[in-house]
C-alpha cells in the first residue's frame, strides 16, 4: 500500500481519531468502521465513530455499534468530535456528498484525513488514499491495511467478526466480487474463531413480519419484467412507505430478488422518497450498471451494484430509466 510508511508514523503514538462512513450505512460501512475502531483502540488511540444517519436494525447485534454517534440525532456533538480530531478516517465512500452535511465539516477540517475505499474515482479531499476497486469490500481492505501496518496480532475475534460482516454483506454471501485472495482472508478469520454460520444467521435471518409482507407486496404488485431487455423493475411509492410504515433497513436486499430469475440480467429498485427518487441497480456477469448510475442518475458504485437519484417524480424517473434500455440493447438482449 502506497504511503503506508507515512501513515504508520502518523499512527505510531496516541491520537484523537474520528471514523466516518457514508449515509444509510450497510454492513460493509458499519463493519469496516467497527473493525477500525477496535483495531485503533488496541493501539491506545482515542477513537470515535461519527456517521451521517442511523444504521439498519439487522446490524444492531454488532459489538461496539452502540458507541456510534449519529449526526442526524446529535449534530452539535458530531461537529465537536470532528473538530477536535487529529485524524479523520473515511471508510467505504470516496466523495463528500456521500456523507451529506458531514461533508462540509470534513472538508473544512485542517487535520490529517485518510480514505480507505473500494469504489471508482476517489475525490481528492484527503491526505492519504488507499483505493482498490478490485477488493470485494472495504472490510477486505481493512484486513490488508492492518497487515500492511505490521499489526496482524491486533486482528482478534471481534475485529475479525466486523471484517467478516462487511465481506458477507458486500459479496452477498460470496455470490459476487470474490477472489482467491478473499477466500484466503476468510480462512484466516475462521482460524481466529470467527463463526461464519452465526454471522450469516444474524445478518440474513433477521426479517420481521412487516418486512416479509413488504417483500410479498413488491413481488406481487410492484414488479415489472421487460423480457426484451432482460430487466426487472420494482417500484415503491410514498403511499407504500406509509402503508407499510417502511423504515431504515426494511427494503434491504429486495432488488436482489429480481436477479433470482434465470433470464434477468439487470434489476432496478426505484423508490419515491420525500424529496427525491432513489434508484438501486444490480446486474449479473459482465453487464455493468455503474455507467448507467453515473451517467444518468448522478450516482455510481460498482459494476454489478450501483445507485443513483432523480429529482423527477417516480413516474418520470421510471420512464427515463426504460428509455435508456435501448442504448444497452446489445448487452442486455437474450441472444448476447
Amino acid at each position: 500500500m502506497e504511503n503506508i510508511t507515512e501513515v504508520k508514523a502518523l499512527l505510531s503514538y496516541p491520537k484523537s481519531i474520528v471514523i466516518t462512513t457514508h449515509r444509510n450505512p450497510d454492513g460493509d460501512a458499519i463493519g469496516s468502521s467497527l473493525a477500525m475502531y477496535f483495531y485503533l483502540t488496541q493501539m491506545m488511540h482515542t477513537v470515535q465513530m461519527v456517521i451521517p444517519s442511523e444504521y439498519p436494525e439487522f446490524l444492531e447485534w454488532m459489538p461496539g455499534v452502540q458507541e456510534i454517534v449519529i449526526y442526524d440525532l446529535h449534530q452539535e456533538r458530531s461537529k465537536e468530535l470532528m473538530e477536535k480530531a487529529d485524524i479523520v478516517i473515511c471508510l467505504d465512500f470516496n466523495g463528500l456528498d456521500r456523507i451529506d452535511k458531514l461533508g462540509e465539516i470534513v472538508n473544512n477540517l485542517t487535520c490529517r484525513k485518510i480514505m480507505i475505499d473500494h469504489h471508482l474515482d476517489p475525490e481528492p479531499f484527503v491526505d492519504y488514499v488507499f483505493s482498490d476497486t478490485t477488493a470485494s469490500s472495504t472490510c477486505e481492505m481493512i484486513y490488508d491495511f492492518i497487515l500492511a501496518m505490521g499489526h496482524k496480532q491486533y486482528i482478534d475475534a471481534i475485529v475479525g467478526e466486523s471484517i467478516m460482516t462487511g465481506i458477507l454483506t458486500d459479496t452477498g454471501s460470496f455470490r459476487y466480487s470474490t477472489s482467491p485472495k478473499l477466500y484466503r482472508i476468510v480462512a484466516e478469520l475462521l482460524e481466529l474463531g470467527v463463526d461464519d454460520y452465526k454471522l450469516q444467521d444474524l445478518i440474513f435471518n433477521s426479517y420481521n413480519e412487516k418486512q416479509l409482507r413488504l417483500l410479498g407486496h413488491c413481488l406481487a404488485n410492484r414488479m415489472e419484467i421487460l423480457e426484451e431487455y432482460q430487466t426487472g423493475i420494482i417500484t415503491l411509492t410514498k403511499d407504500d412507505y406509509a402503508k407499510f410504515n417502511i423504515s431504515r433497513g426494511d427494503t434491504e436486499g429486495i432488488v436482489n430478488y429480481l436477479l433470482k430469475m434465470k433470464n434477468i440480467k439487470m434489476a432496478a429498485f426505484i423508490t419515491e422518497q420525500p424529496t427525491i427518487v432513489k434508484l438501486s441497480l444490480r446486474s449479473k456477469g459482465d453487464f455493468s450498471v455503474q455507467a448507467i448510475a453515473q451517467n444518468h442518475f448522478k450516482g455510481g458504485g460498482h459494476k454489478n451494484a450501483s445507485g443513483g437519484a432523480s429529482y423527477q417524480n417516480l413516474e418520470a424517473t421510471v420512464k427515463k430509466f426504460k428509455a435508456l434500455l435501448p442504448q444497452y440493447n446489445q448487452a442486455l438482449s437474450p441472444q448476447h
